[in-house]
Formats: structure tokens, sequence, C-alpha cells
């Protein structure tokens, strides 16, 4: 059934590649000399089927084995680097089909040929235009998979509370989520990062999970780099979906259990408090807030955290700070619980590692999916914050979303 439902798919992918490919050379017909045209239309369609095929394998693969490869991971990044280029020259294309279209009507209802000569044929310099303006997205992508990985952002953030015990009042937490440790290649870069985070110095560091894509051995080569982030009340961490070894294949149901808990180890070796459906108390100058830490929960992926049980022994008046990996579950859970849970740090979306984030415009195709996908919500005095995420996956770059290093002040008032 796997494999039929992995044949359909691969057929729709295919058939929308060729339509693509297809709808570009129209295009590209306008351009090219005519004395060239035979020469271009096949090396055009050799090439794109290669690549189609190429393509075409490397998904049927992933979909197959259940997880990236090194050399999948360049395929995909090279089919969203075309596909965002065919995409922006269609888009020119078709707004002059469409204006062509709604001419030849006009024509036939007036009954009139003015115009008709510019109307019924493609125009070059549309062509152009179109090719020229594909060259943005595609310069973006390119930068986006060689330098903006490892782009990281430090944004910082105020958030103000009435019940802010005093003695808190400008605590500082710095938050790093999502480091998916196998993805990293550059080891130099990740520790630039790193020494970003330790250079805060807040007063607090969390770690909102998925330390790894699937196996604990992946963050062996960066166990130093991360412990040497220090804060003078603690380093604490919790576990994300990836971290549970759920997509990938292992030999026995012991060989994945053993994975997990060898993770669990390197959160130690790190210097991590990883909570687990539990509390820490941070006590300054006689005053106290809770901090709280679940194991993933979230709507479409595994559900294992326990709300309930990380509360226990929490008294209903203390200022609490909830670590959870998925923002789902704030919105899900945590924001409408009865006890007021005032900060919920999250991270999982990575904002889809593309996107547009300016003063007049926010878009990623993140929020067809999350209602929350990146920086603060608020409900009746809660908030949430999404960190973008540290590391990458699966698109092995990031287009707009950069990297980030979250500092939180918080602040009475």
């Amino acid at each position: 059934m796997k494999k039929v439902g992995g044949t359909i798919f691969i057929l729709i992918l295919l058939s929308l590649i060729f339509f693509l490919d297809w709808y570009v050379f129209q295009g590209i017909k306008t351009i090219l000399p005519s004395g060239y045209l035979a020469q271009g239309k096949t090396i055009y369609w050799v090439l794109t089927a290669t690549i189609a095929l190429w393509f075409g394998y490397t998904f049927y693969t992933i979909m197959q084995e259940g997880k990236i490869s090194p050399t999948s991971q360049q395929s995909l990044n090279w089919f969203l680097v075309i596909l965002v280029t065919q995409l922006t020259i269609v888009l020119f294309l078709f707004g002059e089909d469409l204006i062509r279209g709604l001419g030849s009507v006009y024509r036939y209802i007036t009954n009139s040929s003015q115009d008709g000569a510019l109307l019924s044929s493609r125009r070059k310099f549309v062509s152009q235009l179109a090719f020229a303006v594909a060259v943005i997205p595609m310069t973006g992508f390119i930068y986006g998979i060689v330098k903006g990985k490892y782009a990281f952002r430090t944004i910082r953030k105020t958030l103000y509370f009435k019940d802010l015990p005093e003695a808190f009042d400008g605590f500082t937490i710095t938050q790093l989520s999502d480091i998916h440790a196998g993805s990293f290649k550059d080891f130099e870069a990740v520790k630039k990062g790193a020494e970003m985070a330790a250079a805060q110095q807040s007063d607090l560091f969390v770690f909102t999970g998925d330390l790894v894509n699937h196996k604990a051995n992946e963050i062996d080569p960066m166990l130093d780099i991360f412990s040497k982030i220090k804060a003078p009340y603690g380093q604490f961490s919790i576990l994300g979906n990836h971290d549970y070894g759920d997509y990938t294949s292992w030999p026995s149901p012991e060989a994945k259990i053993q994975n997990l808990e060898s993770l669990k180890n390197k959160h130690h070796l790190m210097g991590f408090d990883l909570l687990l459906d539990e509390s820490r108390t941070i006590e300054k100058d006689g005053q106290k807030i809770s901090l709280l830490g679940v194991e993933n929960w979230g709507v479409g992926f595994q559900s294992k955290g326990d709300l309930e049980k990380s509360l226990q022994n929490v008294p209903e008046k203390d200022f609490k700070i909830l670590l959870s990996h998925d923002p789902t579950h704030w919105d899900e859970q945590v924001k409408n619980h009865p006890k007021n849970i005032h900060l919920t740090l999250s991270g999982h979306t990575h904002g889809m590692q593309m996107g547009i984030e300016t003063p007049f415009i926010r878009w990623s195709p993140a929020q067809y999916r999350y209602a929350n996908w990146a920086g603060i919500a608020e409900q009746a005095g809660k908030y949430l914050y999404v960190n973008r995420g540290f590391g990458f996956h699966a698109f092995a770059g990031r287009v707009g979303i950069w990297p980030e290093i979250t500092v939180i002040e918080l602040k009475k008032g």
C-alpha cells in the first residue's frame, strides 16, 4: 500500500514538473533566435526530463526509506531552487496569457481587430522580464543553501507581567530550539552560533527540542560546542518530535529505546537539565518562579507530553514558564488551561525555513499549517514565543527566515 501511494504521489509530482517545464518553454521559444529553436528544444527537453526523473527518484526513495540522505538532500535543495524559479516565470507568462485571453474575448464580443497583433502572440519582452525577475528568488535560494542556513540572528523581546516577582524584574532567558544536529556539516559555523548564544550572558538558558534528526550520535561532534553555553540559573531542555527516533528504521524496538536513553544522556553531557513532564524551581533573592518542561505534544505528531504531570507540586500562584516543543500545544491545551501558565516557549515550525519578514509583510508557508509559526502570540495575558530554530532539516537552507537565538527579558508592569 505504501508503494502504491508513493507511486501515485510521484506520478502527480512528475506531471506537475513537466507542466511547469512546458509552460517555461513557451517563454524560451520567444527568446531563442529562430535558427536555434530546434536545437534549443531538444537540449531543453532532454535536460528537463533528466532532472525531472532525478527528482522523482529522489522523492520516491525518501518516501520508501523514511529518511533523507546527504544525496537526496542536495536533490531536494535543487528541486526547490528550480521550482521557485519556474513558478516565478510561469506567474508572468500566465498573467500575459490571461490578458491575451481577455483580449480575444473582447475582440469577439465587439467584433474588433484592434490591437489583435499584440494580443494574439506571446510578446518577447514579457518573457525576458519573467526570466530576469526569476533570477531574484533563484539567487535568494542559492544564498540560503550556501550561507543563509548559518546566518544566525539574535532576536530580543521584552514581555511585561503584572504578577512577576520583583526579584525577577529584568530577568533574561536565552532560548535555542531545533538544532537538528544531523543536518550540520560546517561545525565552525555552528560554533559561532553557539558562541553568540553564550555571549548573551542571560540569567537562564533553555533549549526547546529536536536536538537531532534521528539518532543520538548526530550530536557527538558538537557536544563540546553546546556544553559551553552556561547561565547562572541553569540550562534546561526538553525533547522534540525528532528526538524519539520515529522517522527512521531500527533493527529492533530495543535499539530505538536505547537510542532515546543515549540521547537523554547527551543532554546531561552538555550540562542540560532535561525536563520530562516535570518542573524546577528557580529562586532569586528569596523569591521564585516555576519552570515546567513537557515531552513532545503536537497536533499531527506524537503527543507524549503530560501537562498535568508537569504541574504537580507547582503552587497555583507561582509565576510559570513552560517549555513545550510544538506551539500547537499552546493552542490546544495551554492558553485555556485553568492554571495560569504565563509564558510558553516553543519551536518546531522553523518558520518552514523560507518566507518574508519585514515591517510591512510577514509571510511563510508555515502559516498554512500553524496558527502561530514564529514570534509572539498572546491571549488573556498568557504568552507564547515560537523560536524559528537554530538548525535546519530536509531543505538544507534558509531564505528570509534566518536561524534564531532568542533573548527574552521579563519585566514587571
